[in-house]
């Protein structure tokens, strides 16, 4: 997908010339006002595209100033080679205007004092960097700040293989979130690397799929036993429905669990249906698209407030949209497809655990 409106390209342009965290969040804050007036003037997945191609290069823009700092700070240049990296729903290049954090580094070679002390203040300013430029802190600590995401390529060979060979419930999410990464700045062959790494440990390891197949099935429940819509009972949100934990990650996670099934390594959810596409064994990935961008669109449309120039939003949303009932209707068909596939899932589970005893 080509960007063609000249309007994006002299924001983008301005954000890659950003020489300083502050100027970066205003050319941010610039960037975003044009794509709010965007917002369902294209296709969802065209403005999502525009609205992570802008986290991309702020986050190459970041990386490149982080370095500039760490030579002011007197750390000197990187001491080896490095890679950006993200994870989550940047990861899959499907990042709301206020998503957070999630990211990590890979570190060429083999650890030693002086790369680890470079890289530690490295990943910590970077992510504070990012923060100062409207990114908040990831409430899991999935950052470049953090030991468990910031590694060499050695230890994250290491790492990566304790998480699928240990088979509970934390290792495996943490597995699971790794599946979505996605190279971002630095050497793209230290990512290629760790690709390799990621996908040969699931070639042929049964007990793994089952292991991920079991952390997938755990599901919010969205409909009653009349099948209609859940709205949250109590609290700020009374009366409105939780879009990112009832349609948009049941979806990204149904796709994510065929994908790894089928050693599948494209990152984005819609990249992941086109190529389960091409397998002709499911039914339903028309459905699921649809039930994607739906869950895409309303997510992008739920109430946010601003902030210093930055949004927020809760994701959830407002009881006044689900009181339209074309929008009622078409949530509640990707709902009742959320819990078919959910229960099929569930029965796989069943039958994998009966067959393994």
């Amino acid at each position: 997908m080509e960007l063609t409106d000249g309007y994006d390209e002299e924001s983008f342009r301005a954000i890659v010339l950003a020489g300083s965290p502050q100027e970066l969040r205003e050319r941010r804050i610039a960037c975003q006002s044009i794509l709010l007036e965007q917002l369902n003037v294209f296709p969802i997945e065209e403005w999502m595209f525009r609205v992570n191609t802008m986290h991309d290069l702020i986050a190459e823009t970041a990386v490149l100033i982080c370095e500039a700092q760490m030579k002011e700070a007197g750390y000197g240049p990187p001491p080896c080679a490095y890679s950006f990296i993200v994870f989550g729903s940047s990861g899959r290049q499907e990042a709301t205007l206020w998503s957070d954090q999630d990211n990590g580094l890979i570190v060429e070679g083999e650890p030693d004092g002086e790369k680890n002390r470079y890289f530690e203040f490295f990943g910590m300013m970077l992510s504070d960097l990012l923060e100062e430029v409207g990114y908040e802190k990831c409430a899991g600590k999935v950052m470049c700040s953090q030991g468990m995401w910031r590694k060499t390529l050695s230890e994250w060979k290491e790492q990566l293989k304790e998480w699928r060979t240990q088979l509970e419930w934390e290792p495996i999410r943490y597995l699971i979130i790794s599946s979505d990464m996605r190279h971002v700045a630095g050497s793209t062959e230290l990512s290629a690397l760790w690709q390799e790494a990621f996908y040969e440990g699931f070639i042929d390891n049964e007990e793994l799929s089952v292991a991920v197949l079991r952390n997938t099935v755990r599901h919010k429940a969205t409909l009653n036993l009349l099948g209609q819509v859940l709205t949250e009972r109590f609290g700020d949100y009374a009366g409105g429905f939780d879009i990112k934990y009832g349609v948009y990650i049941p979806v990204v996670n149904i796709v994510r669990r065929l994908s790894l099934l089928h050693h599948i390594r494209a990152s984005s959810t819609l990249e992941r249906i086109e190529e389960l596409e091409r397998l002709h064994k499911y039914q339903h990935l028309d459905d699921i698209r649809r039930a994607f961008l739906l869950a895409m669109r309303m997510r992008v449309n739920t109430p946010f407030s601003v902030q210093n120039g930055l949004l927020i939003s809760s994701d959830y949303i407002a009881e006044s949209e689900l009181k339209k009932k074309q929008l009622l209707s078409e949530l509640r068909e990707s709902l009742l497809l959320v819990r078919r596939l959910h229960r099929a899932l569930q029965r796989q589970l069943r039958s994998a655990e009966r067959w393994r005893t």
